[in-house]
């Protein structure tokens, strides 16, 4: 039953992400990588694999050494195998529980309340920043400020957020089956989004194509909108995003890309995560300043 010998470590809440790298265990916990004592025998590796894709239907062999799957909490795994991982199973799981933060618990009280306000007045918002920096958390967070009369739909590849809002629809990616078939992209989500009279439209982050799609909407009606982003610096977040537009649509001139890109992106909230652990805002940049 269970995860074995990682139970305890699932259910400890101060643990924030879990990774097994073959026989290796290690854990971030305050924003900190721990390497433990516990090693993990092959056995038990193949036995924690089947126990992690084995509830979700998924299948993860030679064959198809990758996997991403929910785990019955919400939280996301993956898996990926040999001959792809040389060194033996590689486990990554990111906890579901997203810890109740307040803008303010990521920067001085001005600029919470100033990026409050922008969201209340509609402003669409891109959360950028490098891997762990806190994204999604601070998106919970920012979220919060949006008001209570309106209709907001998710969209995510795994659903993580958890906005505390009474009128909230949440969509989720599905990946294909083993027959590579039923597969439902975080682009076909948000173009169904669309038809579900959303106020707003929260995109948990942007990878691909989806990018133009957003754009489009924020451009054209849904104002107020958010997502997050992988970028290094507020400029680096344009660039990106009209890269990620034509990568996913080679159809699409870049020109245009770049105009519905820039058209939409309001403010631009780049995230760092300090030596020590610390998860705060960096900077806060009106788009326009970078167009």
């Amino acid at each position: 039953m269970g995860f074995g010998p990682l139970d305890p470590l699932l259910a400890d809440p101060t643990v924030s992400e879990l990774m097994v790298n073959g026989p290796e265990v290690w854990i971030e916990r305050a924003g900190r990588l721990e390497r433990l004592a516990l090693r993990l025998a092959p056995t038990e590796l193949q036995r924690l694999v089947e126990r992690v894709v084995g509830p979700a239907g998924v299948r993860v062999d030679r064959a198809s050494p990758l996997a991403d799957v929910r785990l019955p909490d919400g939280s996301r795994a993956n898996v990926v195998l040999p001959p792809v991982a040389p060194d033996g199973p590689c486990i990554t799981i990111r906890r579901f529980t997203l810890p109740a933060a307040r803008v303010v618990d990521f920067t001085d009280a001005a600029t919470a309340r100033r990026l409050e306000v922008a969201v209340q007045q509609r402003a669409n918002v891109v959360v950028a920043g490098g891997t762990a920096t806190g994204k999604t958390t601070f998106l919970n967070a920012l979220a919060r400020a949006i008001p209570h009369d309106e209709r907001i739909v998710t969209v995510e590849d795994v659903a993580e957020l958890r906005l505390d809002h009474p009128h909230v629809v949440r969509l989720e990616t599905r990946r294909p089956n083993a027959d590579g078939v039923g597969d439902v992209p975080v682009r076909t989500l948000v173009r169904n989004a669309l038809r579900m009279r959303p106020d707003r439209i929260v995109v948990g982050e942007v990878r691909g194509g989806e990018v133009l799609d957003m754009a489009q909407a924020m451009n054209s009606g849904h104002r107020g909108s958010m997502s997050t982003c992988h970028a290094n610096s507020p400029r680096d977040v344009l660039r990106r995003l009209e890269a990620m537009a034509v990568l996913g649509e080679p159809s699409t001139v870049p020109a245009f890309a770049r105009e519905q890109v820039v058209g939409a992106v309001g403010l631009v909230v780049q995230l760092v995560r300090d030596g020590d652990g610390r998860r705060r805002v960096a900077d806060v940049v009106d788009a326009t300043a970078l167009r």
